[in-house]
């Protein structure tokens, strides 16, 4: 029995107090804690970056609870992931609990958000459409288009569709849509439509019929020039 205690006592790892006290003052609920908790766990053996389904395999949840739940904490901004320079040229990324723990042990409040019903199905079609769990840096990426580009929601979920139906299904591709949007003025579905639309129209119009003199600035090819 002495020999087990001693192991238990060497296999510890520091624990916030106040973190346990006070977590459902933050907005954090018990899947959010105990997904916390795994974190910090596995940072403390030195793995900054495990997977929802590395998680998974510690708890009583799913791969879908453990992502769902680390996308709700970045919508909460209450964790943010964060890239470090190891020193030999390489860039890893951590999750950060630093708005966390500046809000226990300071006076001030973080900035919660409430996702909304649109956003949180945009991560789920997302889901649907990708057919499997989103990594934590789409989710995150997702998260930037929302919260610091202010895409429309309805503009994300359109350049979804436009990514199935053209079979180029990956973040990148995605993203260069909504910045060509963004830069051509498109604020709406039916202008994305319209400006794919007519520029379809002009790209096939027979060689003899007299073509509407197009700018090809306003009807940005991003189709055929996103690279995979």
């Amino acid at each position: 029995m002495k020999n087990h205690f001693e192991l238990f006592m060497r296999d510890q790892m520091t624990l916030s107090k106040r973190l346990i006290m006070r977590y459902r003052q933050l907005g954090l609920d018990e899947t959010e804690l105990i997904v916390i908790l795994q974190l910090l766990r596995f940072q403390s053996d030195g793995i900054m970056f495990p997977t929802p389904s590395e998680m998974a395999r510690y708890t009583s949840f799913d791969e879908q609870v453990v992502s769902r739940s680390l996308r709700q904490m970045m919508q909460k901004n209450l964790m943010t992931i964060e890239e470090i320079n190891n020193g030999e040229g390489i860039v890893d990324e951590y999750y950060s609990f630093e708005l966390i723990f500046n809000a226990l042990y300071t006076k001030e409040e973080p900035k919660r958000t409430t996702p909304t019903d649109q956003s949180v199905e945009v991560f789920k079609q997302f889901e649907r459409e990708f057919g499997r769990v989103l990594s934590p840096i789409e989710i995150e990426t997702i998260n930037i288009w929302l919260d610091e580009d202010h895409y429309d929601v309805t503009l994300i979920q359109q350049a979804l569709r436009e990514a199935v139906l053209l079979s180029k299904l990956n973040f990148k591709y995605i993203d260069r849509i909504l910045q060509e949007w963004q830069k051509k003025g498109v604020k709406s579905v039916d202008q994305a439509k319209q400006a794919g639309k007519k520029y379809h129209q002009h790209q096939t119009a027979p060689d003899k019929a007299p073509r509407e003199k197009v700018d090809p600035a306003i009807y940005y090819n991003w189709l055929d020039d996103a690279e995979d």
